[in-house]
């Protein structure tokens, strides 16, 4: 049986090993997604599969063949293009919430003099309204049109547009910055990146020093209203997005 792509391992060691994973792997360049699969993709190949697509910004594990993979399980999806990017004057930094399986998830974040490297992810109807409910079902994110930009796609055309999921709850900055994600790159970085489980590790010492940080992952996935007693802590330092975007959904109108 198809595991869903938000369940749980029974195994405690899964469970963390898919926490302190977030991103996951995040390939060099560009990739197709296709058979259950994915493969590098090739510039000649890349535009045929831009067409009648919506190309959304991924900020944090949707850079990941892994992740995608999760999401679009079976035989029944269409191709998606993975295309390699980047974007001025943003980072990814850690959103002020945790996931359900336990890791400090990204949000896209201004960041004047930074290029961070991300990823395009061309998807059809199909595709847009199965990703939706993975983003969105926790209202941690919203679906936003993000303008006045400069994108480059990797030996591909430049969007002065783009869509995205907007985090609601904020760049978690405990210190007075946002905390940029370690395992993506971006020149020019205004502020100090750490890793998935040093990020953990700092939250675990603030809030929940009687446990250690595998303690603390474990309880975050376990314990629905312990994660979101630790999201009102988060967003007390949070910093909101503000660069000019529209919402597009938002969870009001995920299940009408």
């Amino acid at each position: 049986m198809t595991r869903g792509w938000w369940d749980h391992s029974p195994d405690e060691n899964e469970r963390l090993a898919r926490a302190f994973g977030y991103p996951y792997h995040i390939p060099e360049h560009s990739y197709l997604v296709v058979d259950q699969s994915w493969q590098p993709l090739t510039t000649q190949h890349a535009e045929g599969y831009r067409d009648n697509r919506t190309p959304v910004l991924a900020v944090g594990s949707n850079q990941s063949p892994e992740q995608i993979l999760r999401k679009f399980q079976g035989p029944d999806w269409s191709p998606i293009a993975c295309e390699k990017c980047t974007v001025a004057n943003f980072d990814t930094v850690f959103s002020a919430h945790i996931t359900s399986y336990g890791s400090i998830a990204a949000a896209l974040h201004p960041s004047p003099g930074t290029t961070v490297s991300l990823f395009v992810n061309w998807l059809d109807d199909a595709q847009l309204e199965a990703m939706h409910p993975t983003e969105l079902g926790h209202e941690n994110y919203v679906y936003a049109r993000l303008k006045d930009i400069e994108l480059h796609i990797e030996n591909g055309p430049t969007l002065s547009e783009v869509y995205f999921y907007r985090g609601n709850a904020g760049a978690y900055a405990p210190l007075g910055d946002p905390i940029p994600l370690a395992e993506v790159m971006a020149p020019g970085r205004q502020w100090a990146a750490m890793g998935q489980r040093d990020i953990q590790a700092h939250l675990t010492s603030s809030i929940a020093n009687n446990l250690n940080v595998d303690e603390f992952v474990l309880s975050s996935i376990s314990e629905v209203d312990e994660r979101n007693r630790r999201r009102s802590h988060m967003e007390r330092t949070s910093h909101h997005f503000n660069h000019p975007h529209d919402v597009l959904l938002g969870t009001d109108k995920l299940n009408p």
